[in-house]
């Protein structure tokens, strides 16, 4: 029988391997992924595997294990909603190492994708979800504070923020606002953004959302701003683009944020640039798309790949293109597949799960109800999803608590 302690009874206890560090859980459906760093001193005999349990409540470690011979360790048939902390043992010959400490709370959660306001035939003030693993129409989450259009949004695995716009009486906003993912029910003051932003695109990690310029007041297309999603407040200078940068759309992985597309100023561009999201500071260069291309593309990603939809590569000349990027490395992106029609005005109506990307409600020459998806880790054509309540477009944002982000 193992001590938990380190060692077998009866076995001197520093045999055992010493305990695990760093144990960092990364929320699935019904599921977590625990990452974390091996001991260094394996005991006197080597490490030959690793265990890790879930608990619901302090000390009882008996939502889910599952065993592993390495970092990251899935453990699954855990309950959505149902908030839990992990813990790691490494084994040897001689038993078990002392438990790690406890990880971070987290919460499992099905795939999850919201979609803010935007325009029907006026501005609209309401959220709409689609769980991402299924199919089928939008539902009612709730509503936003105002009626706006445009604007960005970001989350983490239990928070969606919205971020900018324009009201309908054509004002530029620097407000934030959030809901929790998990639930329904109309969004919360978050805090403000430093310059009004009524077109921007945003991205997230896990913890940290950013605002990747975009058009509105003064200094909007040359900024990027980022406030730390699991408070509230208001938003800190990130870093700068390469240009006066709008009409673009952005995505992530749980470091890197991507930046593709748009204009410079007066200029369609072809450009992909990069940040790491967990530092501040400005733009580097990634690589190209195909073509220059603006109009408000749409931007999604898993935790590896990224792509860029949509848009326009002339003027009133939209495209169905979807091109890919791997986001860990740099280089130019490549042909994905096209999407259902040619369409534009989606920078900020897309979102994601680790398996699908989602575009809604592109503007194929004016408002659209469709929702349409990819499996991100095998190219090829959208396939309808199902529909927005109403026909929509320029929405405040879309985004989703299992996007690139939060893998």
């Amino acid at each position: 029988m193992a001590n938990r302690n380190g060692g077998f009874i009866g076995t001197d206890g520093l045999d055992a391997p010493d305990p695990v560090t760093a144990v960092t859980p990364t929320v699935g459906d019904s599921s977590v992924s625990v990452a974390f760093t091996a001991p260094t001193d394996a005991g006197t005999s080597a490490i030959t595997g690793f265990v890790a349990q879930v608990s619901t409540s302090t000390g009882n470690y008996s939502a889910g294990s599952n065993t592993g011979s390495s970092s990251p360790i899935v453990v699954s048939s855990l309950t959505n909603g149902t908030a839990a902390t992990a813990k790691v043992w490494a084994i040897n010959a001689y038993g078990t190492s002392a438990p790690s400490d406890a990880s971070a709370s987290f919460t499992p959660a099905a795939p999850r994708g919201l979609y803010f306001g935007g325009y029907t035939n006026t501005h609209s003030d309401v959220i709409q979800y689609i769980t991402i693993s299924t199919t089928g129409n939008a539902q009612d989450f709730g509503d936003l504070t105002a009626a706006r259009l445009k604007g960005g949004a970001a989350a983490s695995s239990t928070r969606g923020l919205t971020m900018g716009g324009q009201n309908s009486s054509s004002q530029d906003l620097n407000i934030i606002e959030y809901v929790t993912i998990a639930t329904t029910g109309d969004s919360t003051d978050f805090g403000d953004l430093n310059i009004t932003r009524t077109s921007n695109c945003a991205l997230n990690s896990s913890t940290r959302a950013v605002t990747s310029a975009g058009s509105g007041g003064t200094g909007a297309g040359t900024s990027m701003e980022y406030v730390t999603i699991a408070s509230t407040g208001n938003a800190t200078d990130f870093g700068d683009p390469s240009g006066n940068l709008s009409q673009h759309c952005s995505f992530s992985s749980p470091t890197r944020g991507v930046l593709s597309g748009g204009r410079h100023g007066g200029s369609r561009v072809d450009v992909i640039e990069y940040i790491t999201i967990a530092s501040v500071g400005d733009v580097t260069d990634f690589g190209n798309l195909s073509t220059a291309k603006d109009g408000g593309l749409s931007g999604c990603s898993n935790a590896t790949i990224g792509l860029t939809a949509g848009g326009e590569s002339g003027s009133s000349s939209k495209v169905d293109d979807i091109e890919q990027i791997t986001i860990a490395s740099t280089g130019n992106a490549t042909d994905f597949g096209n999407l259902l029609s040619a369409g534009k005005d989606g920078a900020s109506s897309s979102c994601s799960s680790a398996t699908r990307g989602i575009f809604w409600g592109l503007n194929p020459g004016s408002a659209d109800n469709v929702i349409e998806y990819v499996t991100i880790g095998s190219a090829g054509n959208a396939t309808d999803f199902g529909d927005l309540l109403a026909a929509n477009r320029l929405s405040t944002g879309a985004t989703a608590n299992s996007n690139g982000g939060n893998q």
